[in-house]
């Protein structure tokens, strides 16, 4: 017993439980981009939509078993918080390279266009949208959404628990109308991702931005919910503290889109 306790001192890990859902949610997720393929190749639907309905309910599972543990359980303690910080800030860090390989791929073709494309940036007949549009609105939407989100987590920290709700609440809508003008803006490009390198690394980049928003958004809601039940107080909300930096990490890549695609390359 002592030994045990010993070890556990010196090597501090956590294995809350057994769970079956990383391995699961792995196949799910592969099926994803597997069945777009045979959507766009075959005409095939069934695998992409096995895939995300899969997903969401093994994200759903998984999520409850978290909040179950955590909550209800009392398992995570510091050594298991510590933990999942540190795995948040590393999914971060690859998320990071993500985008990193669309800027390369936006910067690599414009810095030194091709004659296939004109010779010039954007490429001939290419008709951009206006960066002081909708993209300068939606950036002013992501970076209220940034303020509102610090409101809500300061309001946490201090035990203020109205103003926690109400500035996570104004997140979350925030987040949805950000999609809505995304969508519009899309509905009214004069381009498609099929029309060469400009039409891919728009569409890619914002595209893949835009799918971030909402997963951050989901994420969001599911902490809205947790902190309507108590779930969360000044010294216990690592879930809430998780959702924050990844919506840090969505406006910050929000506005060098903005910069880089919208402003200069246009």
């Amino acid at each position: 017993m002592l030994t045990n306790i010993y070890f556990m001192v010196r090597q501090p890990f956590h294995l809350v439980e057994f769970s079956p859902w990383p391995l699961l949610i792995s196949f799910s997720i592969l099926s994803l981009p597997v069945g777009m393929i045979f959507l766009i190749r075959n005409l095939n639907s069934a695998l992409l939509i096995f895939g995300l309905i899969t997903t969401m309910i093994i994200s759903y599972l998984w999520w409850r078993d978290v909040v179950r543990e955590s909550t209800y359980q009392g398992f995570h303690n510091f050594f298991v918080t510590k933990g999942l910080k540190i795995g948040v800030v590393l999914f971060i860090l690859s998320e990071v390279c993500f985008f990193f390989a669309f800027f390369w791929a936006y910067f690599h073709s414009s810095l030194a266009p091709s004659v296939e494309i004109g010779a010039h940036w954007p490429p001939t007949g290419i008709y951009t949208l206006q960066a002081f549009q909708v993209p300068l609105l939606n950036t002013s939407v992501l970076l209220l959404s940034g303020v509102s989100i610090t409101w809500s987590h300061h309001s946490i920290e201090e035990g203020d628990y109205m103003s926690a709700i109400k500035g996570l609440f104004l997140t979350v809508v925030l987040g949805l109308y950000f999609l809505f003008l995304q969508y519009g803006e899309y509905s009214e490009t004069m381009f498609s991702i099929a029309d060469g390198i400009y039409g891919s690394c728009f569409f890619m980049a914002t595209g893949f931005h835009g799918l971030h928003v909402a997963v951050g958004a989901t994420f969001l809601f599911v902490c809205f919910l947790r902190l309507f039940f108590y779930h969360f107080n000044k010294n216990h909300h690592v879930g809430f503290l998780a959702a924050a930096w990844y919506w840090h990490f969505v406006d910050v890549v929000w506005l060098f889109l903005y910069v880089s695609i919208y402003w200069w390359g246009s």
